[in-house]
């Protein structure tokens, strides 16, 4: 039966690639309509985002917006489109593309940059509120990864909400609440692949604990990645999927044997140093091949940066949601943030 499945969703995938393909080639100058599902990457003078699959370059103002409906036109040049034309921008129409706006705009207000794109980024994966000059020493550092949607965020949403939830709740009865929050939190952070990616594996995982079914770690990840594919094929091709899949298989495969020859290194360093150097092994000669450059110290630097991470989110987020509704209240626990996030730009400008 199981091999049934997977025979089934191997075809589904193969089906939804060839039928959903764009129609455009290199040359055809098309009109775009489509919602951005991730924050736009600030470069110069000009913003960047994808949409049907293309990268699209347009100038500063106006700017677009993670949940805006835009409407682009260019021409076909490989994988962008050239000489992009930004016809229309309606922006904020959804409910959690409205409330992740009010969050950033509250962290801009409380903490000077990059303390407040640091939060941004890290709770909710806006790349958009950093300063260029900033983000560009985050990628060459290599730690870029935990500034950007990711499913360690998910991992922090679960981890948290459980916490909470047991004190006065069963596991069974807290589930419902956890998948909730996760849910919300997609909304929040934007529909990205490596988020996806985490919360469709931690709904497979509480699938099988509740049914009493065995899921390996295996299995969850490759489930996820033929589940993922079968809705949206394009995403084969894309870098922040892959990238996604191909760090936690890789983590599953060597972090371990990493920390248990790391007996000499602080705890508080030890995790993050093994799992990023888990990571790095796989993910190294993809960052290599596809832009050109890679930080040998990237996993020292991860592990002076990652035990603020949890930190950060956790402040973070309660931080920016209570600052919608007790301002105040919201500015003291995002106080509790800075010194996180100084130390955080601290060691990349160091490094």
């Amino acid at each position: 039966m199981k091999y049934f499945v997977w025979l089934l969703l191997i075809l589904l995938i193969i089906f939804r690639y060839f039928t959903t393909r764009p129609a455009y080639k290199n040359g055809d100058t098309i009109r775009i309509t489509a919602t951005v599902f991730s924050d736009p990457l600030v470069y110069g003078n000009y913003q960047t985002f994808t949409v049907a699959g293309l990268k699209v370059s347009l100038p500063n103002f106006p700017e677009v917006y993670y949940g805006s409906i835009v409407v682009v036109e260019g021409t076909v040049d490989g994988g962008k489109l050239k000489n992009a034309k930004l016809l229309s921008v309606n922006s904020f129409v959804g409910f959690g593309s409205r409330v992740r706006a009010k969050i950033i705009d509250f962290y801009q207000k409380v903490l000077p940059q990059p303390m407040s794109g640091l939060v941004a980024g890290i709770t909710l994966g806006s790349k958009g509120t950093l300063t260029g000059d900033f983000w560009n020493k985050v990628k060459s550092t290599g730690v870029a990864h935990v500034i950007v949607a990711s499913g360690t965020n998910v991992t922090f949403v679960i981890s948290f909400i459980f916490g909470v939830t047991n004190i006065f709740l069963s596991r069974k009865k807290a589930k419902p609440i956890v998948i909730l929050s996760i849910i919300l939190y997609l909304f929040l952070s934007g529909f990205e692949a490596p988020l996806i990616r985490a919360a469709i594996m931690a709904f497979l995982a509480f699938w099988a604990e509740s049914s009493g079914r065995l899921l390996s770690a295996w299995r969850n990840l490759f489930f996820a990645a033929g589940i993922m594919l079968a809705v949206e094929p394009s995403w084969i091709g894309d870098i922040g999927f892959i990238l996604s899949f191909v760090s936690t298989a890789s983590i599953m495969v060597f972090e371990k044997r990493i920390a248990k020859r790391l007996k000499f290194i602080p705890k508080v360093l030890k995790e993050g140093f093994s799992t990023s150097f888990a990571a790095q092994i796989g993910v190294a000669p993809i960052l290599f091949v596809t832009f050109g450059q890679f930080n040998i110290l990237s996993p020292i630097i991860n592990a002076l940066v990652l035990w603020t991470v949890p930190y950060i989110m956790i402040f973070g987020v309660l931080g920016g949601m209570l600052g919608l509704v007790l301002p105040a209240l919201g500015k003291l626990i995002l106080y509790v943030c800075y010194p996180l996030t100084w130390w955080f730009a601290k060691i990349v400008e160091i490094f």
